[in-house]
């Protein structure tokens, strides 16, 4: 059974150096709320930038999801803050690995973001 580790390591055998390394900065505005659109638009050719988008994208989403729910009195108010708090914590988390040049597959989110026919 692959460890967390090794499924890193097999994320980050996806992209050049060199992509990295030109498109770290630009990838980490992804999970910046709808920042993740510059990265899906401008840098469509580089599979890191667009690894990162796709997430960040899903994230933004999943922002929306929860100000919908936070309509909801009480049950949706909790909700909804609990889930933005910890949409923060992946985003800043998804920051910092991105600008370390690392590709997080984040937990539930990254299977969400293979689905987008980008």
């Amino acid at each position: 059974m692959p460890t967390k580790k090794s499924n890193a390591k097999k994320a980050e055998q996806k992209f050049s150096n060199e992509d990295i390394e030109k498109n770290k900065v630009v990838s980490a505005l992804s999970y910046i709320f709808i920042l993740c659109l510059i990265p899906l638009l401008l840098k469509q050719t580089s599979p890191y930038a667009q690894f990162h988008a796709r997430q960040g994208l899903t994230i933004t989403v999943a922002f929306f999801i929860f100000w919908v729910i936070g309509i909801i009195p009480i049950l949706g108010w909790m909700v909804a803050f609990f889930g933005n708090i910890a949409l923060i914590i992946i985003s800043i988390l998804g920051v910092i690995k991105t600008l370390d040049g690392k590709a997080w597959e984040i937990p539930f989110i990254y299977e969400w973001s293979k689905k987008w026919n980008l």
